[in-house]
């Protein structure tokens, strides 16, 4: 079928949120076996009124392009929620599935091509977005199902409603971005991903996404900044800046990725109760701005985490790849943001298998992975997508392939990158609960997954934790203090290009994540000192004690005493001392309680003369 665009003339579709008219959406009618006509489905019925279906949503993805396609769907599930629609992650309460995708890897779209099918064996109305139906529209399991472009998501609730009436509605061109505020619903109501620009600069020839999402396409700074505003007012605690490729943002609108940051850094709650995360960055166009973004790195309300993909330790496999850049160069990124951020964390993708890889090739790709020890290494086999260069290429034998990704995969695995992070105290931000339904999910400056045991209400807060053990993908806590208010005070390090002061930026340096077990040289300042705690109000006891009448010497005592004991706690991680005791907050020792029963003793001293006073004074009858 061809592809069926806006039908209004010069109008660039219509607004977010507005439903054009039927006329004015193309469509084509199924056709209906005459010979046999079928029995009215509830969903043809015209007494159902649109909006009142339930609408399975499914996202496919891989890597940092999962959550480009996780926006898209909430932007999508947002819209469909605003005008009715109930959303649900069950597709047999699904009265139409729809469907996202992403076309980076074969295994995903092979799933995406299964659910197709029994979708289709089910009867359900189907709607396939996202990149596969951008990039392949022809494919054979795309037939007889609705599709939505990659720009145009804010079509969707049209889409749906003409599909849900039996129409196939295909809606693939757009010159213009969607706006990005757009009605939203959020899998993580404490996440949001924001993307800062659609397509790419690069031109690599194992790419399918390219084709999908075309040529470099760029937010705006302001727009950007505007979106950043009204989801920290939303109570989002993370926000992770997405796009193919976020290195290469603003370059065809005259910025760059340092202003960008910087933009939204300033943005962010001097407190560190909203975090920024920055998505995946190739290495050709970060290397001129290595140091704003090791500064903003820096920055205590950005996480120090980064995903720099390598693809392959070989010049002549990145050359192939047309990846733009040589091996040199990604250890240039690597070793100059290690080297400028304290506590760095980067991870990186590895294609095993390219055409062409020799052996001698795998072995540099082994011994890069070896040297450098990353945390995060995603390795997968070739996959050649149709239509890239990439696949005319003479293949590397599947059992080969195969063994090499098993071999590397077995020397990743033998990393130990937490060893020495047993015993700090960590300041975490938590934001979802943990597959296991037990332990609640955050992750330090450096990003590093810590699990601890808590109670759900302290979801999308931070806080202050004891590392209590190490596994191989994160780490376990034990929670000492809920941060649930904090007090910053600023040093004056500037971490800004135009040389300002950044809300939350001083002088301290983080080693949240350092890979060496030494002693880290931070503490409850939130590792790396990124903000000087001023006030714990981190439970209900405290609340109540700050309430009450501050010259009360017991509460005076009290809070005295927990400011000692911080402080005492913060010199000895300063000064690489472990304690030889867990230190527990409120812990009295013997002298802590003689001085709270002499307090005592005198406080009903004074009261006792006071009134032997007053009966002296009373007049005699």
């Amino acid at each position: 079928m061809e592809d069926i665009e806006d039908l209004l003339v010069g109008s660039g579709g219509a607004p977010p949120g507005f439903r054009l008219p039927l006329n004015a959406v193309g469509v084509n009618p199924r056709k209906k076996n005459k010979a046999k006509p079928s029995k009215i489905s509830p969903l043809n019925d015209p007494l159902k009124i649109p909006g009142t279906q339930t609408i399975y949503v499914k996202t496919f993805g891989f890597s940092d392009t999962l959550t480009t396609c996780q926006s898209d769907s909430e932007y999508m599930a947002g819209q469909l929620s605003s005008f009715g629609y109930a959303i649900s992650d069950n597709p047999e309460e699904g009265d139409l599935w729809l469907i996202n995708t992403c076309t980076v890897k074969n295994p995903s779209q092979s799933a995406m091509n299964t659910l197709i099918t029994k979708g289709k064996s089910a009867k359900k109305p189907l709607v396939v977005a996202g990149c596969v139906p951008q990039g392949s529209r022809d494919l054979k399991e795309l037939e007889g199902v609705s599709i939505v472009g990659v720009q145009q998501i804010d079509r969707v609730v049209e889409v749906v409603e003409e599909t849900l009436k039996g129409h196939e509605v295909r809606l693939l061109n757009r010159k213009t971005l969607p706006a990005l505020d757009l009605p939203k619903v959020r899998k993580n109501k404490f996440v949001e991903i924001l993307p800062i620009n659609v397509g790419c600069l690069g031109a690599c020839t194992y790419c399918k996404t390219k084709h999908a999402r075309g040529h470099l396409g760029s937010y705006t700074v302001d727009s950007l900044v505007e979106r950043v505003k009204t989801v920290i007012a939303d109570g989002v605690k993370e926000i992770w800046l997405s796009s193919e490729d976020t290195g290469a943002y603003g370059r065809d609108i005259g910025v760059n990725l340092p202003i960008l940051l910087n933009a939204i850094v300033a943005e962010l709650p001097p407190d560190g109760s909203t975090m920024l995360r920055i998505g995946m960055t190739n290495p050709p166009f970060i290397l001129e701005h290595l140091k704003e973004i090791a500064a903003v790195l820096r920055h205590p309300c950005v996480y120090s985490f980064l995903h720099v993909p390598v693809q392959s330790g070989s010049d002549s496999v990145l050359t192939a790849m047309n990846r733009e850049y040589t091996v040199s160069e990604f250890r240039t990124v690597v070793d100059t943001l290690t080297e400028l951020v304290p506590g760095m964390q980067i991870a990186t993708d590895i294609i095993c298998g390219f055409p062409g890889e020799t052996d001698e090739d795998f072995a540099q790709t082994v011994n890069l992975i070896k040297e450098y020890k990353l945390p995060q290494v995603h390795i997968s086999q070739f996959y050649p997508r149709p239509g890239t260069p990439a696949a005319r290429m003479k293949k590397v034998p599947s059992t080969i392939v195969k063994n090499r990704s098993r071999e590397l995969t077995s020397v990743f695995e033998a990393f130990t990158p937490y060893n020495g992070m047993e015993g700090r105290v960590e300041r975490i931000w938590i934001t979802e609960i943990a597959t296991d339904g037990i332990h609640l999910v955050g992750h330090t400056k450096g990003y590093v997954q810590v699990l601890i045991i808590a109670p759900e209400s302290i979801l999308g807060t931070s806080a202050m934790v004891k590392i209590t053990s190490v596994g191989r993908w994160s780490v376990f806590g034990e929670v000492i203090e809920t941060l649930t208010l904090v007090n910053v005070k600023m040093a004056p390090e500037n971490v800004n290009t135009q040389e300002k002061p950044l809300p939350c930026s001083n002088r301290y340096e983080s080693c949240a994540c350092s890979k060496e077990p030494e002693p880290c040289s931070c503490g409850p300042d939130f590792c790396g000192g990124q903000i000087r705690l001023e006030e714990y109000a981190v439970s209900k006891n405290d609340s109540l004690m700050e309430n009450r009448v501050g010259k009360n010497p017991i509460h005076w005592l009290i809070r005295k005493r927990r400011n000692h004991e911080l402080e005492k706690v913060e010199n000895d991680i300063d000064s690489g001392i472990k304690n030889k005791q867990d230190w527990t907050p409120g812990g009295w020792g013997i002298v802590d309680r003689a001085l709270l029963v002499g307090i005592f003793v005198s406080f009903l001293m004074i009261v006792a003369v006071i009134m032997h006073l007053e009966f002296r004074t009373l007049p005699s009858k």
